[in-house]
């Protein structure tokens, strides 16, 4: 419902501003509204997720950024209508590798959360 107006399959990037979900030091409130639906506090919010996470949520993709210097990462893609073949999912271990590229270890360890359908 949220993005009803802001959704364009055939112009993926068209709104993409507006679905950019952003987490830098306070919550977004659409996290924020997911999380109460299903019982989560801010507060343990914050344990879950990182201080500063970027999630871009778009026709046929979904991808995020952990920090602001992280690399971007693709967590979800589908194959676009008209039989376009999505590209290969890059695996986890390569996602991560980039996204420590330049530095000796990670600023911060996080807890990663999991969902799957």
């Amino acid at each position: 419902e949220h993005y009803k107006h802001h959704w364009f399959p055939l112009v993926p990037s068209k709104g993409s501003g507006y679905r950019c979900i952003r987490i830098n030091h306070k919550m977004d409130p659409l996290i924020g509204k997911a999380a109460g639906m299903i019982g989560l506090s801010h507060e343990r919010l914050f344990q879950l997720l990182p201080s500063e996470l970027t999630l871009w949520v778009d026709p046929f993709e979904v991808s995020y950024r952990i920090g602001e210097d992280g690399s971007i990462c693709v967590l979800y893609e589908s194959p676009q209508p008209g039989g376009k073949a999505a590209k290969q999912l890059e695996s986890r271990t390569s996602c991560k590798e980039e996204w420590r590229i330049g530095r000796s270890s990670p600023s911060k360890s996080y807890n990663m959360m999991t969902v799957s359908s």
